[in-house]
């Protein structure tokens, strides 16, 4: 009996693992994917450049909106229910973006898209979390970081010859196949549901607020350099966020349980330190497929190739990184990634119109290097730290600071080009002022992930916290 059991047991382990994975691969590979099919987009249905930026925009505004009330649902009703939904979703709107008539309905199915997103996200590591034992929690979240991170990898060179060879909508159909799969796998091969708060109120009032301030304030930062009243909006939104902090601290079941910050040293810190990474590192590619563009004047396909090296590494180390922090202490393999990122950037500040390719080529493995140990480590760090009733929560809260991050990164680099080029096309851009922009971003960058080695360190150790609870 007992050896059927731990049969069974190996098993649910298995098909987990793929289910999620699977599903994890899907969110980072759609998003890095459809950026290279705007273009194609735009041109089959004579969109204006604000329309098409929605496509992108809109999918990841709701995604971060949703994030922690559907993981509070999910903690409520069963994270299972809410992964197989997500998936549903996210596999029906896919073929429905395929299928759009017009831009503006490819943005609306895009929403819906997010929703499933924001629920394949706030369930994905909970799941992981719920079905491994703490020992094992590193290595699975390092694979999962590993799929989230070739989706990343594979979204540039695979969507952009679907895109190329089969027409855009290939995008969205092999998205489908995708999670198809993952729902197959899943309704048969994964037995159980984790509902750890199930009999718990569901906060209504605490989402609507929560939702409502993070689409106020990403939206405003996201459009500060070209949109006047958009500072408005980002304070706006910083208001209610507030309104909405102070509201749940009076509620016996809040959507999200603010004493996980201000009392969990573990849960806070690292949280932080996931914004400042994130802040720091997301407009990399973004600024070097410029500089290798404008400046050095590669074309898009040599770029991206040269670019692939970062997420490359990152996926290969991250199972390994994660497992590392199973046996040493996560906050100090963590902190070491965000060191080893930081030097990275650090010689990014010098970069000029005459850097060889292989150094910048070199210093994009250490930066994914750097990532790798930073990664698991901390989202171990961050699972470990919580109940596990609030394991859906907890995995919302850090989907949602990786969605903040990458605003604020993109705000960041966005300001400084509109400062330093201004509004003309790159081609006309003067190289020297791309680089002196660039060099501009990645100081800013360098001092935030300076920063962000002393937020990792404070964080204290999981294991020294996890005995006094046992205790």
């Amino acid at each position: 009996m007992t050896g059927k059991a731990e049969i069974s047991q190996n098993m649910l382990k298995k098909y987990t693992l793929i289910a999620v994975t699977t599903a994890s691969f899907l969110t980072p590979f759609m998003g890095s994917a459809v950026n290279l099919a705007i273009p194609s987009i735009g041109n089959e249905f004579s969109s204006t450049a604000v329309l098409l930026s929605w496509v992108v925009t809109s999918y990841i505004l709701a995604s971060a909106a949703f994030l922690v009330p559907i993981g509070r649902i999910a903690d409520i009703i069963g994270r299972k229910k809410i992964f197989i939904t997500g998936t549903l979703i996210f596999t029906i709107t896919s073929f429905l973006c395929a299928a759009a008539w017009s831009v503006k309905i490819l943005i609306f199915f895009r929403v819906l898209q997010g929703v499933g997103s924001a629920m394949v996200f706030a369930t994905a590591m909970a799941i992981l979390t719920s079905v491994f034992p703490p020992w094992e929690r590193g290595k699975v979240l390092g694979i999962n970081v590993a799929s989230v991170y070739t989706g990343l990898s594979l979204g540039p060179v695979l969507g952009g010859a679907l895109n190329h060879y089969l027409g855009w909508e290939f995008i969205f159909y092999f998205s489908a196949l995708l999670g198809i799969i993952s729902l197959i796998i899943t309704i048969y091969g994964i037995k159980g549901e984790w509902a750890d708060s199930k009999g718990e109120s569901f906060d209504i009032n605490g989402s609507i607020l929560y939702s409502v301030g993070l689409i106020a304030l990403m939206y405003g930062i996201s459009s500060i350099s070209n949109t006047p009243w958009a500072k408005y909006t980002a304070l706006l939104g910083l208001i209610i966020l507030i309104i909405f902090i102070v509201y749940e601290k009076k509620l016996e079941h809040p959507v999200l349980n603010t004493k996980l910050f201000s009392q969990n040293i573990t849960f806070s810190f690292s949280n932080l330190a996931a914004l400042v990474n994130y802040s720091a590192t997301f407009a990399v590619a973004f600024l070097l497929s410029l500089y290798l563009q404008v400046v050095l004047q590669y074309n898009s396909q040599a770029a991206g190739l040269v670019l692939l090296f970062q997420p490359i590494i990152m996926a290969v180390l991250s199972p390994f990184t994660g497992k590392l922090s199973d046996r040493i202490e996560p906050r100090i393999v963590a902190s070491t990634g965000m060191a080893i990122t930081f030097l990275s950037l650090l010689f990014f500040c010098f970069i000029a119109q005459n850097t060889p390719l292989w150094l910048i080529i070199l210093n994009l493995m250490l930066l994914g290097a750097g990532l790798a140990l930073f990664s698991s480590p901390n989202n171990n760090a961050i699972m470990g730290s919580v109940e596990k009733k609030y394991y859906g929560v907890a995995a919302s809260a850090l989907s949602t600071m990786r969605l903040t991050g990458q605003t604020i990164s993109m705000a960041i680099v966005t300001l400084i080009i509109a400062l330093y080029v201004g509004n003309i096309e790159f081609s006309q851009a003067s190289a020297s002022m791309l680089v002196k922009g660039t060099q501009t971003a990645f100081i800013i960058f360098t001092v935030l992930c300076f920063g962000g080695i002393f937020a990792s360190l404070a964080r204290g150790d999981l294991k020294e916290r996890n005995a006094e609870d046992d205790s």
